[in-house]
């Protein structure tokens, strides 16, 4: 059994890694920090939670945190790296959920994130934490930089195709559908009900701060650099991404029939990646609140184009059940304990 500390534990990733780790067999949650509700039982916040989370949510404080295990920091960009080192040193391994460690370049990261990066002699150690590329890695890593929920769709989408250099890798393209919980737990206008509800629409189409890290994964895959566009758009449900790619491959060098097997093939193994029969079209509502990702493949007319759809649960796959996944290879657990859980459907 291993103590779990959770820095950030009010919001919509801090609460499912709780809903997660809760019925986690090998996992005690000994510290929740949020600074706005210290001294507040959780499941007085969530009482969903009775019965089974016995925890008072109290400030972030490294003494505390230090007698975890393991930490998961489910916080804005920025936070993470301010406490990373002295944890690490403590001999605490560290999952972060944020993209403070998700770059390798801090100077790139800086551009991005508007701000200076605290420890980058971290970067060349953090872990990218997508298991179905860097499982053996992450086994070993004291520090893991979970994916976030763009990236993961994304990547695991178009990463079959790139391995096996059969993509044009200048000519990518990725438009992707979130759900309002991917912007987070907070009041801000743009999110409410009323005014997402009934409407759709597209944002930071000039560029999106997960553009660097998908493009990051996608060249490591490909061995050469990519040209992607990305637009992510906005849609009126609460869970759910759904990622439209689309690639150029020569009829010469792959079918159809060809890059089914291949991708059946590439996931075989992968307790979390569930490609569908040739031609299927998953909905968002088949993964809900499960930690897989779901693909299927076509080629409109025949083409040169084929188009991938990818779907996962932005607050699963996408991030917090993602996280449990890393941690349960990081201390060698079975790689699904607690991650068990069927879609909810309807």
């Amino acid at each position: 059994m291993i103590r779990a500390g959770i820095v950030g534990g009010t919001g919509y990733t801090g609460v499912e890694l709780l809903r997660i780790l809760a019925l986690h067999p090998n996992v005690e949650v000994a510290v929740v920090t949020s600074r706005a509700d210290a001294g507040t039982r959780v499941d007085a916040a969530y009482p969903s939670l009775r019965g089974v989370i016995d925890v008072v949510f109290s400030i972030p404080d490294v003494e505390a945190l230090a007698g975890c295990d393991v930490v998961f920091f489910a916080t804005p960009n920025g936070t993470a790296m301010l406490m990373t080192l002295t944890l690490l040193d403590r001999g605490v391994k560290v999952i972060d959920l944020s993209a403070d460690f998700r770059l390798k370049d801090a100077a790139e990261w800086s551009v991005w994130y508007g701000m200076e990066h605290v420890c980058p002699e971290l970067l060349p150690e953090a872990i990218y934490g997508l298991p179905e590329v860097n499982r053996e890695a992450i086994k070993n890593a004291r520090l893991v930089a979970n994916p976030g929920c763009y990236p993961t769709s994304v990547q695991l989408g178009f990463l079959p195709l790139l391995e096996k250099g059969l993509a044009d890798v200048g000519q990518l393209i990725a438009d992707v559908k979130s759900g309002v919980s991917g912007a987070g737990r907070k009041a801000e206008l743009a999110y409410l009900m009323s005014e997402t509800g009934e409407s759709f629409k597209a944002y930071a189409v000039s560029g999106h701060r997960h553009l660097p890290e998908i493009s990051q994964g996608l060249k490591l895959a490909a061995g050469a650099s990519v040209n992607l566009t990305f637009v992510p758009h906005l849609i009126p449900m609460i869970r759910g991404i759904h990622a439209t790619l689309y690639a150029q491959v020569s009829h010469n060098k792959a079918s159809l029939e060809e890059i089914q097997a291949l991708y059946e093939q590439r996931y075989a193994y992968e307790p979390c990646v569930d490609v569908l029969p040739s031609g299927s079209h998953p909905d968002t509502r088949n993964v809900k609140g499960s930690n897989k990702c779901q693909i299927s493949l076509h080629q409109p007319q025949g083409g040169q184009t084929i188009v991938i759809l990818s779907v996962i649960d932005n607050l699963v796959k996408g991030a917090a059940g993602q996280a449990v996944q890393n941690m349960n290879l990081m201390f060698g657990f079975p790689e699904l304990d607690g991650l068990k859980t069927l879609a909810l459907y309807p």
